[in-house]
């Protein structure tokens, strides 16, 4: 057995080779190979505190299980949209795609200045070569090949801070950020794991050269603590008691998202 002493490690990471690979091909190795450690935080530490807020949505949607019991219009339409995704159909991502944006709408994730997107290409510079990371991507109706969604949003987060600043030193004059976190969000079905993304400038151009950066980035991660844990991939939003958990985790969120 090796063990590898952190001067060692560094060494080995550093010379790892690196490919120019697209965010949608991102996986625990590009994770790696550029520093990049993901932690898990409990409720109070994610949101800095451990008391939520109640969720802005129509108050029908927390208390109405079946979309046919629904007492109006937009709570049907929000619990029918959330059985689709949480059904297992093969590629059909898309049903997901639709939940999240009908969801973020109700929740208020869209104010006036803010226009949700889906499927949004985002350039990627990577090893001098320019690539995509495209967003919206749900993992949960694609074969386990596809792989995990957490690096492809770390890189998609990574080609949005380059692209921001990008646009803020060439359209608005200011000058680029150091850094910035970035609030992101995967989802397999109707189950979500919440993300505060920390890109820096080092980062990007360590990316974009394909080199090893010497500053670890810490991206911290949280999956809502519902009822019975394990089955929250089965269950999603779907029981009451989850569903009322999991909005208050999107509403709490909202103070990350600028």
């Amino acid at each position: 057995q090796l063990a590898l002493t952190s001067s060692t490690s560094r060494i080995f990471m550093a010379q790892m080779m690196r490919t120019a690979k697209s965010g949608n091909d991102w996986t625990v190795k590009e994770l790696n190979a550029y520093n990049i450690t993901v932690v898990y935080q409990d409720t109070a530490a994610f949101f800095g505190t451990p008391h939520f807020p109640v969720p802005t949505i129509n108050p029908n949607v927390i208390t109405t299980l079946e979309c046919d019991d629904a007492p109006d219009d937009e709570t049907y339409r929000i619990i029918r949209t959330l059985h689709l995704a949480t059904s297992i159909r093969p590629a059909e991502e898309s049903a997901v795609d639709d939940f999240a944006m009908i969801q973020l709408r109700a929740l208020g994730y869209e104010p006036r200045g803010r226009t949700l997107r889906t499927r949004k290409d985002l350039p990627l510079v990577i090893c001098g070569k320019n690539r995509q990371a495209k967003t919206d991507e749900d993992k949960r109706h694609l074969s386990e090949i596809d792989g995990d969604p957490e690096p492809q949003l770390i890189a998609e987060a990574i080609a949005a801070f380059a692209l921001n600043n990008r646009r803020r030193v060439l359209t608005l004059d200011l000058p680029a950020l150091s850094s910035k976190v970035l609030a992101g969000i995967t989802m397999l079905g109707t189950s979500p794991i919440f993300y505060k993304i920390e890109v820096t400038g080092e980062l990007v151009k360590a990316v974009a050269s394909g080199t090893y950066p010497a500053t670890q980035t810490i991206v911290h991660a949280h999956v809502p603590a519902v009822p019975r844990l394990r089955r929250h991939w089965n269950e999603g939003m779907k029981p009451l008691d989850c569903r009322r958990v999991i909005l208050s985790c999107y509403e709490a969120f909202k103070r990350f998202v600028n």
